[in-house]
């Protein structure tokens, strides 16, 4: 089969399956309690895609073409039994990777299952070192040492781990550098990522964000970084190494150095709509049509032409007034 692409010619090779709406943190920049509290609706368990479901489409997207999976939420480890669905994908003939996006608050105790069902990394978020600044942020009560716990965990069952941190002024820009030394003596790749306008609740505004020159010039007085050469066509992260080490820092600049055009992603909801940008208001319903009764040639033709009719280029696109006034899906939703 020839490969699939869309109209700018970008090919599918990627695909983040959220597999829950549902976190138990009330991160500000993602899912503000004032917005997610004790009266939020989420979704009902029969409106979620079952295990059986996901590996179906899964198996069609890898025959499209996708090499990679990353499972993402809300927090994929409040799903139930998740490693028999990572076994399930991990036996997908054709596919190369599976990570998991996790705030790790559950991973110590799930590491090794998931290690032994076939998970190879784990993208750990963390934002903050400082307890108080870490419950503010999160405004969960978890304190990072359990985050560090479940990073030690994964690396002790040999997962690979990269920590992001999504850095917004005045909120833990101060974090930057302790984070910095701390995972450069641990030997774990830390990525900044710029805090970007996804959904309609974290009150983005540009002069919250700091850019990746920003931070980069702050470490730059710190250590010698060197530049890494991308691993594959559409990688997202800006790379550079430690002068001296193996140890990696990265960034993700979707607001200040846009990779539209080398974006490769789509993305699954937990409902199963299927999404085509980060930054998409609607999505095509593939729940709807796997419960249908069709058969594969069936899915094939949702999933195909929604892909060759993609035409995203949000964060190229980006001014204040879309920022503000674009409707969007909330990061929660859809996953990072």
């Amino acid at each position: 089969m020839s490969m699939l692409t869309d109209k700018l010619g970008r090919p599918l090779h990627d695909l983040r399956i959220s597999v829950t709406d549902r976190c138990n943190f009330r991160c500000r920049y993602c899912m503000p309690r004032e917005l997610f509290g004790k009266d939020h609706v989420f979704l009902p368990k029969n409106e979620l895609l079952s295990f059986e479901e996901i590996e179906r489409l899964a198996r069609i997207f890898v025959e499209l073409g996708v090499k990679k999976i990353r499972l993402t939420g809300g927090e994929p480890l409040l799903r139930r039994d998740l490693h028999i669905l990572v076994e399930r994908l991990a036996a997908l003939d054709g596919l190369e990777d599976i990570g998991l996006t996790t705030n790790a608050s559950l991973l110590e105790h799930s590491a090794e299952k998931l290690k032994a069902a076939g998970l190879h990394r784990v993208n750990v978020s963390l934002d903050a070192l400082d307890a108080k600044q870490f419950e503010s942020i999160s405004d969960s009560g978890v304190n990072p040492e359990r985050v560090l716990k479940g990073i030690r965990k994964a690396k002790e069952v040999g997962l690979g781990v990269k920590v992001n941190m999504v850095v917004k002024k005045g909120m833990n820009d101060d974090q930057i550098i302790p984070m910095a030394k701390f995972f450069k003596e641990e030997g774990i790749t830390l990525r900044y990522i710029e805090f970007m306008d996804v959904g309609q609740s974290n009150g983005w505004d540009f002069s919250k964000v700091v850019t990746k020159k920003e931070i980069f010039d702050q470490l730059s007085d710190q250590f010698e970084l060197e530049p890494v050469d991308p691993a594959y066509i559409g990688e997202v992260a800006k790379r550079y190494r430690y002068k001296g080490t193996d140890t990696e820092v990265g960034f993700i600049t979707s607001v200040s150095e846009s990779f539209c055009s080398t974006c490769t992603r789509a993305r699954l909801a937990a409902d199963g709509k299927l999404y085509t940008c980060l930054f998409a208001a609607d999505g095509k319903d593939l729940r709807e049509v796997i419960r249908s009764g069709v058969d594969d040639d069936g899915l094939r033709s949702a999933i195909v032409p929604t892909w060759k009719n993609r035409e995203d280029r949000y964060s190229d696109e980006r001014t204040e007034e879309t920022a503000r006034n674009r409707k969007k899906i909330e990061m929660s939703y859809i996953g990072g």
